[in-house]
């Protein structure tokens, strides 16, 4: 029985590896962006450094791209993730202490809004990228 609590965990082993390839793509860029920049800048230098990373690997992204949120067939608002790369997954750069499950329960949110089914959670405080990926 697998008792631990991240949800990337939970799920059948093919859905645990839903976008095996890209995550692995996206998490290279975010090596280089962590190796090149340092740690501890704001989020919005590793978004943009991500971006730059996305382009030169010929990675398909879109930054700050609008989702609408639908509340009993009403759109009651707007959802803008920083980063989606692939069509399918959504990049979240973040600059905290640890990833907890406030971050999460964020990234799960953020997948049911965009029906998208991997999010992943990247963390450039400290000289080793912290980073999680999540499967809704």
């Amino acid at each position: 029985m697998n008792t631990d609590k991240r949800p990337d965990l939970q799920n059948t082993p093919s859905e645990r590896f839903l976008l095996k390839k890209e995550t692995h793509d996206i998490l290279a860029c975010a090596f280089d962006v962590l190796n090149e920049l340092g740690p501890g800048l704001n989020e919005k230098c590793y978004e943009n450094a991500l971006v730059v990373e996305f382009a030169l690997r010929e990675i398909p992204w879109e930054q700050q791209r609008t989702f609408e949120v639908v509340y009993k067939s009403r759109t009651v608002g707007k959802f803008v993730p920083d980063l989606v790369a692939y069509s399918q997954i959504i990049v979240d750069p973040k600059v905290i202490d640890r990833i907890t499950d406030h971050e999460r329960g964020q990234i799960l949110n953020y997948l049911r809004i965009t029906r998208m089914r991997v999010g992943l959670i990247l963390n450039f405080r400290f000289a080793r990228l912290e980073w999680e990926r999540v499967v809704l």
